[in-house]
């Protein structure tokens, strides 16, 4: 059995605008608003602003994070909890960069690759096809 090849995903375009709406993030990521506003609940990444009426006000870094997320779920397979370890030692990663620019030393991070421990929730296509020949030399033996 050969695993899925990978697809790019065509990412929509984000309108040039400060702030949107539930509703518009919704459409443009695809999804219900309640799965947004359950996303808020499990990513501390994501949190848009409230207005004086309590309406939920996504800046463009919330919509960019939505469809982060989503391609973590639904195309990367990632679990809750794996995509938010992902998004946790991604941003991490990215402000240690920062800081290097910023002429303070740090210690390196190690690649994507090696951080897979880090990841335990997440189940990327690689690890399915493994999980699919465990299963089968399990039934192999109960057979």
């Amino acid at each position: 059995m050969m695993a899925n090849p990978v697809v790019p995903v065509e990412l929509p375009e984000i309108p040039d605008k400060l702030y949107f709406r539930i509703g518009e993030v919704s459409r443009l990521a695809g999804v219900k608003p309640f799965v947004l506003r359950f996303w808020e609940t499990e990513f501390p990444q994501l949190a848009p602003k409230k207005s004086g009426t309590g309406h939920r006000l996504y800046r463009r870094k919330d919509v960019e994070t939505v469809l982060e997320i989503k391609r973590l779920l639904y195309d990367q397979r990632f679990t809750i909890e794996g995509a938010r370890n992902y998004l946790h030692h991604r941003g991490t990663a990215a402000s240690k960069a920062s800081s290097k620019n910023s002429g303070r030393r740090q210690k390196a991070t190690p690649a994507p690759e090696a951080q897979t421990d880090l990841f335990r929730g997440a189940t990327p296509a690689a690890s399915i096809e493994d999980i699919r020949k465990e299963l089968k030399a399990i039934l192999a033996i109960l057979g």
